[in-house]
């Protein structure tokens, strides 16, 4: 049976519309296995400046220390994982809400040898956790703090989280949900498929620019191992039950 990862930025949970659960619903009526790992940027930022902790960022990484973490894992654990699990619920999709820290599900080291803090890289998925929720038809809703073996927490990007994950689960296809309709060209139509070279072409010239690059970079890191990527929007599945976005593939360019 295929999975399915899905990765939910922070910006756009709250503001989910009954379509997005509508769509997973029909991913899982047609038998697909689903995972959902989610982020939290804009409420951390908000409660790291409440209480007057800078908001530091380097290359889509957040420097984090101590306190930083503290504040990610209230977050990101304690509110937007089980406010999520909730509207999930309520959409009768069966979601147990999940830590990376849980049973060593992310095991974590740490990453660029400690110069942004605590921030953490996927070093082993508990791939046996996922599969025991995905066979007994639970939708893990996962939270992107790790943790390493002695108890360290770590902070983790949730997109590499989302790409980890699908990798170990060896997953048909990663969709990254972002609130546009997936990649745009230069006269802003969709572009439904393109492949690695067409990708990274779209880069340099720069009609692929800002916070689309980081997503669009995960998506080729995550082709080594997953079938398929794609950047989507909340509406990701079409009346046919075919991917409503971009769909990015290994090897063939569909355009020059």
């Amino acid at each position: 049976m295929e999975t399915v990862v899905i990765k939910l930025g922070g910006s756009l949970i709250y503001e989910l519309s009954d379509t997005f659960f509508e769509n997973i619903n029909l991913l899982q009526k047609s038998g697909k296995k689903v995972i959902i790992v989610h982020g939290g940027g804009p409420l951390i930022n908000n409660l790291l400046l409440k209480f007057s902790i800078p908001v530091e960022m380097v290359d889509g990484l957040r420097k984090t220390s101590n306190e930083v973490l503290e504040i990610v894992e209230y977050v990101l654990n304690g509110k937007i994982n089980k406010d999520l699990v909730i509207i999930c619920n309520q959409f009768n999709l069966s979601a147990i809400g999940l830590s990376g820290c849980d049973n060593l599900l992310l095991e974590a080291t740490l990453f660029d040898k400690g110069k942004l803090g605590w921030v953490g890289e996927v070093e082993n998925v508990n791939k046996k956790l996922i599969d025991l929720l995905l066979s007994n038809q639970y939708i893990p809703v996962i939270s992107p703090i790790g943790v390493d073996k002695i108890g360290q927490k770590y902070n983790i990007n949730a997109d590499e989280a989302a790409k980890s994950i699908a990798k170990a689960m060896n997953a048909e296809i990663l969709c990254f949900i972002t609130n546009t309709s997936g990649v745009l060209d230069q006269n802003g139509k969709l572009i439904e498929k393109m492949s690695k070279y067409e990708a990274e072409k779209l880069i340099k010239d720069k009609t692929i620019s800002g916070g689309m690059i980081p997503k669009v970079s995960s998506a080729l890191e995550a082709l080594g191992d997953v079938h398929s990527v794609a950047i989507v929007g909340e509406n990701f599945l079409t009346d046919t039950g075919e991917i409503n976005g971009t769909v990015l593939t290994k090897g063939v360019v569909f355009s020059e």
